[in-house]
């Protein structure tokens, strides 16, 4: 349609070892910054981070992070290289954390429960909801 840009889109469902994957084109309107992935129904993550800067093992251990408090509540975790000293972190393109807004890099504590505020409001997260919380 003349007017409406159109968005490339992958999903990839690799739950169970099902390597099936979709492509297409969508408007940016014909998917909520917060819905879950049409095809596991879980929320993606990703994480966005500079090479340039040598965050990828930052990134990295906040996917470990994510993962080992999430695990199976999540469709997927994704690792995407950028530039520009840029560090974001999404769920469902929702931003959840942009370092040179949120003034530097999450520490684990801090981006668990703002996931957590996007894909289970009502969760509990122990210790990590505490003050004085350990911050992993």
């Amino acid at each position: 349609m003349p007017g409406k840009p159109l968005y490339p889109f992958t999903v990839h469902d690799t739950h169970q070892g099902n390597r099936a994957g979709l492509s297409g084109w969508m408007r940016q309107e014909e998917r909520s910054m917060t819905d879950p992935n049409p095809t596991t129904g879980r929320p993606d993550i990703s994480i966005l981070y500079c090479t340039r800067c040598n965050w990828l093992l930052r990134a990295a251990w906040m996917a470990q992070e994510l993962l080992s408090t999430f695990g199976e509540e999540l469709g997927s975790v994704s690792l995407i290289p950028a530039s520009g000293g840029r560090f974001e972190v999404t769920v469902n393109s929702q931003l959840v954390w942009e370092r040179k807004r949120d003034g530097g890099f999450p520490g684990p504590k801090e981006l668990k429960q703002r996931v957590r505020d996007v894909i289970a409001p009502g969760r509990d997260m122990g210790h990590i909801d505490r003050n004085g919380g350990a911050s992993g």
